[in-house]
């Protein structure tokens, strides 16, 4: 069977509370282990009021404290917000307390607008043109130390934390390949160039220490429930959310709208359709024939799914039946 993992934003609702959001990831953590996920990720975001998981590796920590064999890592870091040395002291501190179950995804986004860009000071040390020099920076900084190494990652050194290649274009994809790394592609939210990004992933792969052949994961948003009608309506929380962002107005995770479809203008309606693109919506066999058609289309590795659902326990639901329905594919 493809493995399945989770992408969890820690969504912060409307009515709720950071405290509330975080203590819901780490149910869900626990809950994903139980249903047999193969890793829990969170994703660096700022400047958003609707998501709790900003200090990214702390929410990590949250998450792995709460169970004992699920994967847990970042989906990603945003490496040219951080100094690398500062992400290998926090991964190999990780890496440490939790060994042989941290992973650590890297994009080059800033997770935010360019004022995020600017608050965050990115600029002072190149921004997203040193993203690759930074990952190998990096690299080095978690393997081991070479002799009279003036700068070294206490805890990091030496760890060997896997690292991932986040991206949403052949940017990511073409690094990935020339580094020999994983891939996992942001299908969930930007599918545009997902083939496009798998076949330059694949064709130009040089194996490496890390991995001998190409691995791609690949996100697929979540909205299983036992009918079409209720999925629809779950999936209508994400579709608020991507409207406000649009819009310039970002919002807390709103409560399912029944009505909010019709809100929409025909450009809205035809921006929403192309972002969710790679989606499962409605009943159990609904979402079967979704993945299966997704599996079949893409040849992914293995899958990531968000579930970016205001009821925590309807999203709970929603990756368990996720998870039943990965036995049938």
């Amino acid at each position: 069977m493809i493995p399945f993992s989770v992408l969890d934003l820690a969504p912060i609702v409307e009515g709720g509370s950071v405290a509330q959001a975080l203590a819901n990831s780490r149910d869900l953590a626990v809950q994903a282990e139980r249903f047999g996920y193969n890793r829990f990720w969170l994703a660096e975001h700022h400047n958003m009021p609707g998501i709790a998981s900003a200090a990214t590796a702390l929410c990590i920590q949250n998450a792995a404290a709460a169970t004992s064999t699920i994967r847990v890592g970042a989906g990603g870091i945003m490496l040219p917000n951080h100094a690398p040395i500062v992400i290998a002291e926090q991964f190999g501190t990780l890496e440490a307390l939790f060994p042989g179950r941290i992973d650590l995804g890297l994009g080059r986004a800033p997770g935010g607008d360019q004022r995020v860009a600017m608050a965050l000071r990115r600029t002072l040390v190149g921004g997203e043109d040193r993203f690759p020099q930074d990952v190998l920076e990096l690299q080095a900084l978690l393997g081991p130390a070479e002799p009279r190494q003036a700068v070294r990652a206490a805890p990091g050194e030496g760890s060997n934390v896997p690292l991932w290649i986040l991206g949403s274009s052949t940017f990511g994809a073409q690094l990935a390949a020339a580094l020999g790394l994983p891939f996992a592609f942001a299908s969930h939210f930007a599918p545009a160039q997902m083939i496009s990004a798998i076949d330059i992933y694949r064709t130009t792969f040089r194996p490496s220490e890390q991995l001998q052949a190409p691995y791609v994961m690949l996100g697929f948003n979540i909205f299983a429930a036992p009918t079409d009608e209720e999925g629809r309506l779950l999936a209508s929380s994400l579709m608020q959310a991507f409207a406000s962002l649009r819009r310039g107005i970002p919002r807390k995770l709103q409560p399912p709208d029944p009505n909010f479809e019709r809100s929409l203008t025909e450009a809205e309606r035809a921006a929403l359709d192309q972002v969710l693109a790679c989606s499962a919506i409605g009943s159990p066999e609904s979402v079967k024939q979704s993945l299966r058609n997704f599996i079949a289309r893409t040849g992914a590795d293995e899958l990531i799914l968000a579930a970016h659902i205001f009821d925590h326990a309807a999203r709970v639901r929603a990756y368990e039946i996720a998870a039943q329905v990965r036995t049938e594919l």
